[in-house]
């Protein structure tokens, strides 16, 4: 069975960076994408960037030029380098991660979610 954990969130002040971490484990064959949603109070969870097994990043509008979204293919972790952070990025942050993973007797497709990490930004 695969795993994500998530790690990283904490109180900022605005201006601030945080960088959240996401590993995955388990008997992995491959990971597709990796990714980072978010959760604000009383809004629907968002996407707010993922990447691919190539390396292609995709970030929400909202966050282009001040996030990055990046992986380590060799310990199936993902990060996002969250830069001038503001009061909108307050919400948990969820990792997702999609892939093929070994069931013991044949290969299966995986979709699994971290339990979230909290983001504050606020002075």
């Amino acid at each position: 069975q695969v795993q994500v954990v998530e790690s990283g969130g904490d109180l900022v002040q605005p201006g601030g960076s945080l960088r959240l971490s996401c590993a995955a484990s388990g008997s992995i064959l491959a990971i597709n994408v990796m990714g980072w949603y978010r959760q604000a109070p009383g809004k629907q969870r968002e996407l707010v960037a993922n990447i691919t097994s190539g390396g292609t990043p995709n970030l929400i509008d909202a966050v282009k030029g001040r996030f990055t979204i990046s992986r380590d293919h060799t310990k199936n972790t993902v990060f996002l380098q969250m830069n001038k952070l503001k009061p909108e990025d307050t919400a948990v942050y969820y990792c997702n991660a999609d892939g093929l993973s070994n069931s013991g007797r044949h290969a299966e497709l995986f979709e699994v979610w971290g339990q979230g990490t909290l983001v504050t930004v606020s002075s």
